[in-house]
């Protein structure tokens, strides 16, 4: 039985000194709140219930100095619980880019990756170009789904489905459940997500 009310609604907050996220749920209530700590050598990322961050849940980091190729641990802070990780597959090619989640026994459960490469490298590409490149936002919106299995040709069993809503300059991402799920899987998932959208923003 899956915890959040879907689809849930990712909205990058643009004029911040650090990363934020505000995660709200289909009834429009705030369910996760996610800030990045800045001038970090290393990523630490607080998952909080809010924005008043009375309440922290999860954190994710890496013990590895600033490489998107090292594991992203995430952490129940509630409990104290390891809930496993991910980490990119490949970084060389945005056609290839494939996130492998792994369980709190690090065996790859899950893997996301986008519908359609062709939309990220049409939007890269146009984007370059000046005055249409601002229009990019609004029909160039890339999707992704995570699967569960452990390549890219495990394609029986989508879970959850990521996209980004049409807009100017930087957007909102929804999240929709495709499939049941349970709570440990969908912690790992839904912050796997969240990581993996950053990740594609500092990409451009």
């Amino acid at each position: 039985m899956s915890f959040f009310n879907y689809p849930l609604s990712l909205r990058f907050k643009l004029l911040a000194l650090s990363p934020q996220i505000i995660v709200t749920d289909a009834a429009e209530r705030e369910v996760l709140y996610v800030h990045q700590k800045v001038f970090n050598i290393r990523e630490d990322i607080r998952v909080f219930s809010d924005q008043t961050r009375a309440q922290e849940i999860f954190r994710i980091n890496t013990e590895r100095i600033l490489d998107l190729n090292s594991k992203y641990k995430f952490t129940n802070q509630t409990t104290g619980q390891y809930l496993g990780h991910v980490r990119p597959k490949s970084l060389r090619s945005i056609w290839q880019l494939t996130y492998l989640i792994y369980d709190e026994n690090d065996v790859i459960e899950h893997h996301i990756k986008e519908d359609n490469p062709w939309v990220k490298i049409l939007d890269s590409l146009i984007g370059q170009i000046e005055f249409i490149g601002m229009l990019t936002g609004f029909f160039l919106n890339p999707s992704y789904t995570a699967y569960r299995g452990q390549t890219r040709e495990d394609v029986a069993s989508p879970v959850l489905h990521i996209k980004k809503k049409p807009g100017f300059f930087e957007g909102v991402f929804t999240i929709d459940l495709m499939n049941p799920i349970d709570p440990d899987e969908e912690a790992r998932l839904v912050l796997a997500s969240m990581l993996m959208l950053q990740f594609m923003r500092r990409r451009g």
